[in-house]
């Protein structure tokens, strides 16, 4: 029985034009994901994954190709996806609370409504305490946690995150990574995960799309057979290491001048 689909990206393409050249960022991207899936997307580094995530959001019209979300047309529409972006985003002049109910009050929602849909997940996903704290009191883990509830409660069916992580070390990266397999697992969203980090694409998703070099396209698609729930020590065995080669495989052959690990980790 074939699954419907949340997402799908057929057949898209992105030019940019600068100074009369044209530069192609995207070249016939298919991309399909299932209801409620978690789903990783790596490439080499300027292949177009970000681009795609502007498209699908409605900030950048495709070139050529449509982008559904069951079943609608959502090409040149926003507002029908959550996004996040590495970078919190926060705004410093609003403290932790507010900044976590911008996307509803942003959507007409009224402020007390907005505080009483929030508080209940400030308290559950370990932010309790820190409501009146502003973003340069925080933690970047802290950060994240604020970002990644904002666009929860956006309240989309969809997700993307475009590498959030990346900024964090190693240990907080791990804790924030099972915290948002938590609020997967919580809220039943459809997530499409950017990320430079191998081991994190592995832990995370229940498949993984490998883009090629610029103009960035899909070279494969890669179901991963590791059961949920998932732990760290899931990473040390023979299953997640044959996945892992065979992503690394796939990337070399991907990068310009097969140049594209960095530490033999990340994609960069």
């Amino acid at each position: 029985m074939i699954k419907p689909y949340k997402i799908k990206v057929e057949g898209v393409s992105k030019t940019f034009t600068s100074g009369g050249k044209v530069f192609p960022a995207l070249d016939d991207v298919n991309l399909t994901v299932e209801d409620g899936k978690f789903v990783s997307i790596i490439g080499p580094s300027g292949c177009g994954k970000s681009t795609m995530f502007n498209i699908i959001a409605g900030l950048t019209p495709p070139t050529g190709g449509d982008v559904f979300a069951d079943g609608e047309s959502i090409a040149g529409r926003a507002g029908y996806v959550g996004y996040m972006l590495q970078k919190d985003m926060l705004l410093p002049w609003r403290n932790i609370l507010d900044n976590i109910i911008l996307g509803l009050e942003v959507r007409g929602v009224p402020r007390k409504k907005a505080v009483g849909r929030a508080l209940p997940l400030i308290e559950k996903y370990g932010l309790k305490g820190f409501e009146k704290h502003y973003p340069d009191e925080l933690s970047g883990g802290m950060r994240q946690r604020a970002a990644l509830l904002r666009t929860l409660l956006y309240d989309r069916d969809i997700m993307l995150l475009d590498e959030p992580f990346g900024a964090l070390d190693a240990q907080t990266r791990l804790l924030m990574q099972n915290w948002l397999l938590e609020i997967w697992r919580d809220f039943g969203k459809t997530i499409l995960f950017v990320t430079h980090d191998i081991d994190e694409a592995i832990y995370l998703a229940d498949e993984i799309y490998v883009f090629t070099k610029r103009p960035g396209k899909i070279k494969a698609k890669i179901e991963v057979p590791i059961k949920r729930p998932r732990s760290a020590g899931d990473m040390t065995t023979p299953e997640f290491a044959g996945l892992k080669s065979t992503l690394l495989k796939l990337l070399f052959s991907a990068s310009p001048d097969g140049a594209e690990t960095a530490g033999g980790d990340e994609i960069d």
